[in-house]
């Protein structure tokens, strides 16, 4: 049995996999603050899917966990997880003492990314577009996860699409991220509510000018995302996750006649077909728990015997 843990700011999304890829199991947890509350969230969701999904502890072959922040290849250490308290933090040594299995760790757009692309289960090429509170893609090749010479290949929130643009959180202007993240549409909308992103859509639609700026801003800064995933890794389709997709319909429909109109003066940019080349992330799916499982399954494969790619038997 293989886990996976997406651990987000207020909630661990975690899934029990067979060796053949069927999820048996799935609990949601909430998430801690702080280093060891992160730890016991890990356990105890842990703990849960086992009652969950009716196996026992010694039926665990490894445990997979997709978190934010910045993870140091190949030591299970997270750093600078804000949205979750941790500075640097070694998830594997810790969470492995207490579980007595090995554990992978890996950023949780990158996982998403790997867990996206087996639930297509098509063996295409493929970026998982990020669209949260922050904006960031992962990367799928020949079923492996690109993860670039420093691990940043898909941080494509802070490429600036415009130097006179709003100043962003990473020191630049007009950073796509500026343009199409919630956190920052959030604060340029100004107005208090549960969910400023539909509150913006909301507003749109009634008339709002304000609102319909910063709603043309998303579908340009998703659209600008879309363009530089297939301009500079050609992948063939661009899957668009994250707490934005709640959006549905009129997030795709804004981002698909953003691609077609700014398409149109350019017979080259049209023939990339990029209005055809993005998919939603259907609500609820477990794509980032699944892609930490996978990953958690390939490293454990690999220190017996090396395997061709993360996306394991899964289908």
């Amino acid at each position: 049995m293989r886990v996976g843990l997406d651990v987000g700011g207020t909630k661990t999304d975690a899934v029990a996999v067979t060796a053949d890829g069927e999820i048996v199991a799935r609990v949601r947890r909430a998430t801690g603050w702080g280093d060891d509350a992160v730890i016991a969230s890990i356990l105890a969701s842990v703990e849960a899917l086992v009652q969950e999904g009716d196996f026992t502890a010694a039926d665990l072959e490894s445990v997979g966990v997709g978190i934010p922040g910045l993870v140091e290849a190949g030591t299970g250490r997270v750093l600078h997880a804000v949205n979750l308290g941790v500075e640097s933090l070694d998830i594997a040594a810790r969470a492995g003492a207490e579980l007595n299995v090995p554990i992978a760790v890996e950023n949780d757009v990158k996982a998403a990314a790997l867990g996206a692309a087996a639930l297509r289960g098509d063996g295409t090429s493929m970026a998982y577009l990020n669209l949260g509170t922050g904006v960031a893609a992962g990367i799928v090749a020949d079923g492996r996860i690109w993860r670039g010479a420093h691990g940043t290949a898909g941080e494509v929130g802070h490429i600036s699409v415009d130097p006179g643009g709003r100043l962003c959180g990473c020191g630049q202007r007009g950073c796509v991220e500026t343009l199409c993240g919630g956190g920052a549409l959030a604060k340029a909308w100004g107005r208090p509510g549960a969910l400023p992103v539909r509150d913006i859509f909301d507003a749109a639609d009634a008339g709002d000018p304000l609102a319909s700026s910063l709603r043309a801003d998303l579908a340009r800064g998703a659209a600008a995302a879309v363009r530089i995933l297939v301009l500079s890794v050609d992948v063939e389709t661009v899957v668009i996750g994250g707490g934005l997709t709640a959006l549905g319909d009129r997030l795709r429909t804004d981002i698909v006649e953003a691609l077609r109109r700014e398409a149109d003066g350019s017979a080259f940019m049209r023939s990339l077909r990029l209005d055809e080349r993005i998919e939603l992330l259907p609500s609820g799916s477990p794509a980032a728990a699944l892609g930490a499982a996978l990953v958690a399954a390939s490293d454990s494969a690999t220190e017996s015997a090396p395997v061709d790619k993360e996306i394991v038997t899964h289908g």
